[in-house]
């Protein structure tokens, strides 16, 4: 999954209690955040894009790449600075939570090391954060990382229309959780724990409440998007492809997405999807990670390159206009030069709209971390290089291709300049436009002029 680290962009709304959220990580992380929200919007707090004015502070932190704890460490230094002047000139207390990946990964160690912190909670848990808090008024200090029986979802109270309104036309929507696959570079499988598949009903329903409050495209979420088997409506277990043929019926959903997939749960139905689906949008997170079957193998993906290789060309059989991203990691433990060129060879022959790529770093806990045969950085660093350069390539040469095309274009935002609007193509590009403020979360019909490396741009018709 693409990553990211930002403040959660909401307006205060005046109320007495205010509340600072800071993002780290992928998508669902941010989802989750919209919903610690949502929780703390029914006992009184509003979100307030500054620090200083908060009396509750909320780093809800990622766990994926190396020196993330860190990181985390390092925020709750400036807060604590921030919290002491606060005090020293006589203003309110502030609370300071930390939740998501490390907060599970790390439990009463970021107790012990970071005083300032008053609770510490963890993904499978946060529906049970007013409580806590409530614990943390009577003054104690609170850890909450226990995996639960309960759906939290079922838990979680439901957004109000003006706060699904404040966070634009698109929304974010976890289907799934966890994962089984045990990749031996990647620490979710512990932090995140085993795949939970959420009810078609409950996402149905809450996928309806977001159109009613002007979303207009959905974005299906999950470690292992692809892997979802929930009760369906008809009481049988259904694929994600079943789902997406149910939440297309939604009438004013007009675009549907879905990630991040495991090319080893890409099953025909979802392939079908593609085909048969018109709201669900030309364009596939699939990553590979590496394109040498030895490295593949080290990594306990239990596909190989010519499986993946075959498996686009079938997805691309039936939807020939797709768009493809993916996920890289260069430097794995044992990789030789040769298995790097096997990567660089997949990446020409599949040829990628979009991609991340990263440099492999050990997680604590993770069997890759174990490995004998570590890359030197000085090599990793080159073979990233490389790497990147290859997909900027592909990148551009894809934007490049779009010029001339006549699209429909779902205007979300406003962009830089007076008067310019900024959307998504069909393709998640960003597209620039010049449109009224009052056009937002219009689908409209451009013409793309010009392309750059991380944009396009574009006229009406």
């Amino acid at each position: 999954m693409s990553t990211l680290d930002k403040q959660t962009p909401q307006q205060t709304s005046g109320k007495e209690k205010k509340v600072f959220i800071k993002t780290f990580g992928c998508q669902m992380n941010v989802y989750d955040s919209e919903r610690m929200s949502d929780a703390l919007a029914k006992d009184g707090y509003s979100e307030t894009t500054n620090v200083d004015d908060a009396d509750l502070v909320l780093l809800n932190t990622c766990h994926i790449r190396e020196k993330a704890a860190e990181k985390v460490y390092s925020d709750l230094g400036r807060i604590n600075k921030t919290k002491e002047k606060r005090l020293a000139a006589g203003g309110k207390d502030m609370k300071v939570a930390v939740a998501g990946c490390v907060a599970q990964a790390e439990g009463k160690e970021i107790l012990r090391r970071s005083p300032v912190v008053d609770l510490v909670i963890g993904p499978q848990t946060y529906h049970q954060l007013p409580n806590a808090l409530e614990r943390v008024h009577q003054g104690k200090r609170v850890v909450e990382t226990e995996f639960t029986e309960d759906d939290k979802f079922e838990h979680l109270p439901k957004a109000e229309k003006k706060q699904i309104r404040s966070r634009g036309v698109t929304a974010f929507l976890t289907v799934q959780e966890g994962c089984d696959k045990f990749c031996t570079f990647c620490v979710v499988p512990y932090t995140r724990g085993s795949e939970v598949s959420r009810p078609a009903n409950q996402l149905i329903s809450e996928a309806e409440s977001l159109v009613a409050a002007g979303v207009r495209e959905i974005t299906l979420l999950g470690q292992n998007v692809n892997a979802w088997h929930g009760e369906g409506g008809d009481g049988r277990e259904w694929g994600l492809g079943e789902l997406l043929h149910e939440l297309a019926k939604i009438e004013g959903l007009d675009r549907l997405r879905y990630t991040t997939s495991h090319p080893r749960d890409m099953d025909q139905s979802l392939i079908n999807a593609h085909r048969d689906i018109e709201k669900l949008m030309p364009y596939l997170h699939l990553p590979v990670q590496s394109g040498s079957d030895k490295i593949l193998k080290s990594m306990n993906r239990r596909h190989t390159r010519d499986e993946y290789i075959k498996l686009m060309k079938r997805i691309r059989d039936v939807r020939p206009d797709l768009a493809l991203s993916g996920d890289f990691i260069v430097g794995f433990p044992g990789e030789t030069e040769e298995d790097f060129e096997d990567t660089l060879d997949l990446i020409r022959q599949v040829e990628y709209a979009q991609a991340y790529s990263f440099k492999y770093s050990p997680r604590p806990g993770t069997p890759g971390a174990d490995f004998d045969n570590h890359v030197p950085e000085d090599i990793k660093a080159d073979r990233l290089k490389r790497l990147q350069t290859l997909l900027a390539e592909q990148q551009l040469a894809f934007s490049q291709q779009c010029v001339g095309k006549d699209i429909d274009l779902l205007l979300e935002k406003k962009g830089k300049r007076e008067g310019q609007l900024i959307g998504r193509s069909p393709w998640l590009q960003s597209v620039i436009v010049d449109a009224k403020e009052s056009q937002i979360g219009d689908i409209i019909k451009v013409r793309i002029t010009r392309a750059a490396p991380n944009s396009l741009e574009a006229d009406i018709i």
